[in-house]
């Protein structure tokens, strides 16, 4: 049952790939998938494995009564495939000997996770696709709309919001990347019997773990990884870079939305973003949500890393710190990325707030754009004092930096009133930001985008 904080923090179709019921239906299709390929191999007789595979539906089973056995088990595979090993006994008693035929625990619980990887991975990549190619809109229309650089949280030079929603997007493009990668190296079977020996299975383990893999659509590895979790920990490394992304983007736009600056804005919605007490508030709800899953994700993917110097062949606490963790990174990263697709698709950005913003300082915004127009006579240094020192003058009196620096003949000297009023103008001090725009732009890949 989810919990009431679900749909807020979570909510993301990712939820359901990590429900109890999917993680034990993960581990039964290991359980028919090992059936299918011991009987294939002849290593179990025939029709073993259709006898097995018939009972491997999580439906079958009383998953509290499982979860009450995993407390005392250390686990919840041995309860599983006592209880499979009941219902194929029931319809077919010779099959049920060959239940969990040269497998462990680990074996079972490791690639039903992968599965459940897979599918996840899958989900997440749908999303960031999605998201990229919003913001790739957002960029190529807003190449050119110009907006206040802000640096230590001051106005510091002009911009565009196209460069800033570019820099949101090859971000996510990036991290886009890192999870596909992630995704792919975990993509592997798991299958080596009690110690990584395949023991069990004399000379036909490799045989058998081959065929399973081939069943499972997953790559056969080298050997067994029981104790080395490396694969998972990068996964989960990915996913919190995912979730520094977003949280990026929604620092960024939570400041975009204050009232005193009102650039852009989540999508209004009826019910959203409002307060109990004051009817005029419109808050970042969306961004509130990618900001918690920021702040939450790391300390997660750090237990990840805590666990992994695991004892030996098979560890003992570090794996079992990964059977919430991992699962909780993706939800928590599904929910952020949920509200985020939703937010820039419909984002509402005022461009003539934008402009207007840009004129607050009364033209101090422009000082650099002034100091490089007179520093081809004077030198930057000269140039840059007294600019310096007009701004203070500004500042004092109340005027505009142009009003002061129109009256000082150290100015007019070297630049016509034109030339002033072009170094004056946000427009005319862009820089390469609709260049860098084109560049992040003609950078992806659009056949990517969802």
């Amino acid at each position: 049952m989810p919990g009431m904080l679900d749909p807020l923090f979570r909510g993301s179709p990712v939820d359901a790939v990590f429900t109890d019921a999917a993680t034990v239906q993960g581990m039964l299709d290991v359980e028919a998938a090992l059936a299918r390929a011991e009987t294939g191999l002849g290593v179990i007789p025939p029709g073993a494995d259709s006898a097995i595979a018939a009972q491997c539906q999580a439906g079958h089973f009383d998953l509290d009564a499982l979860a009450r056995s995993a407390a005392k088990a250390g686990n919840t595979a041995i309860p599983l495939v006592k209880a499979l090993t009941a219902r194929v006994a029931a319809a077919d008693r010779d099959a049920s000997r060959f239940v969990h035929w040269g497998a462990t625990s680990q074996d079972v619980m490791d690639t039903g996770l992968v599965l459940q990887i897979r599918q996840a991975v899958a989900l997440v990549d749908h999303d960031l696709g999605a998201l990229e190619g919003h913001l790739a809109r957002l960029a190529e229309r807003h190449a050119e709309t110009p907006l206040a650089a802000r640096t230590w949280m001051q106005q510091a030079l002009p911009t565009t919001f196209g460069l800033k929603a570019a820099g949101w997007m090859a971000a996510v493009a990036r991290v886009r990347r890192a999870v596909a990668a992630a995704g792919h190296d975990c993509r592997v079977v798991q299958f080596g019997g009690a110690a990584g020996t395949l023991a069990a299975l004399g000379d036909r383990g490799l045989e058998v773990a081959a065929a399973l893999a081939h069943e499972l659509d997953l790559a056969l590895p080298d050997l067994p990884w029981h104790g080395h979790r490396d694969r998972l920990v990068a996964l989960g490394a990915a996913l919190g870079l995912v979730a520094g992304v977003l949280g990026k983007m929604a620092r960024d736009l939570s400041l975009l939305m204050q009232t005193e600056v009102g650039e852009a804005f989540e999508p209004a919605e009826v019910g959203k973003g409002g307060s109990s007490a004051m009817p005029h508030k419109r808050n970042p709800v969306a961004c509130a949500v990618a900001l918690s899953a920021a702040n939450r994700v790391p300390p997660l993917v750090a237990t990840l890393f805590a666990a992994m110097p695991q004892e030996h062949e098979r560890g003992l606490g570090g794996w079992h710190a990964e059977w919430e963790t991992l699962p909780e990174i993706f939800r928590l990263v599904g929910g952020s990325l949920r509200v985020m697709v939703d937010t820039m698709a419909g984002l509402e950005v005022d461009a003539g707030r934008m402009r207007a913003n840009l004129d607050i300082t009364h033209g101090l915004l422009m000082s650099e754009s002034v100091v490089m127009a007179l520093g081809e006579a004077l030198g930057r240094g000269p140039a840059h004092s007294l600019v310096e020192k007009a701004s203070r003058q500004a500042v004092a009196e109340g005027r505009s930096l142009g009003e002061v620096l129109v009256a000082l003949p150290e100015v007019t000297t070297h630049l016509s009133p034109e030339q002033l009023a072009a170094a004056l103008d946000p427009a005319h001090y862009l820089g390469m930001a609709p260049h860098f725009v084109a560049r992040a732009l003609a950078a992806r890949t659009p056949s990517r985008d969802v």
